[in-house]
């Protein structure tokens, strides 16, 4: 799995992807102790940050080329991770526009449904380098 080159990303990771065969993608991390919260399990905002990766990284082919941001990130917590195990997450493009694409997913753990996530993802022209 590659990993990416955003600084937020690297701290609350590392969270990698790779794309299979089928040209899906496939992200995920192995969940550290600084993943989880007080109670022991993997913390809602380390999994909806990698939701938000994930966003980015199953759009991967129809943002080539182009820099984006979020608009909207939804998020449905269903059970709780633990440090047992690969933490996963895969899922489709449901459209590309020119400007906008829609992405939603399921992050998973041992087979397990962590939290389904949604999102529109805004295309827009790099920044120029000064």
């Amino acid at each position: 799995m590659g990993a990416g080159a955003d600084p937020f990303e690297t701290h609350i990771g590392p969270l990698c992807f790779k794309i299979e065969d089928d040209r899906s993608i496939c992200t995920g991390f192995e969940p550290k102790r600084h993943h989880l919260n007080g109670g022991g399990a993997l913390h809602g905002g380390a999994l909806m940050g990698f939701a938000d990766f994930s966003l980015f990284a199953i759009a991967h082919h129809e943002l080539r080329g182009v820099h984006a941001v979020t608009v909207t990130c939804n998020s449905e917590f269903i059970s709780a991770g633990d440090l047992n195990g690969l933490v996963e997450a895969r899922g489709e493009v449901l459209r590309d526009t020119r400007s906008l694409v829609f992405v939603r997913g399921l992050i998973t753990q041992a087979s397990r449904p962590l939290l389904a996530f949604s999102g529109t993802l805004k295309k827009i022209n790099p920044r120029p380098r000064t």
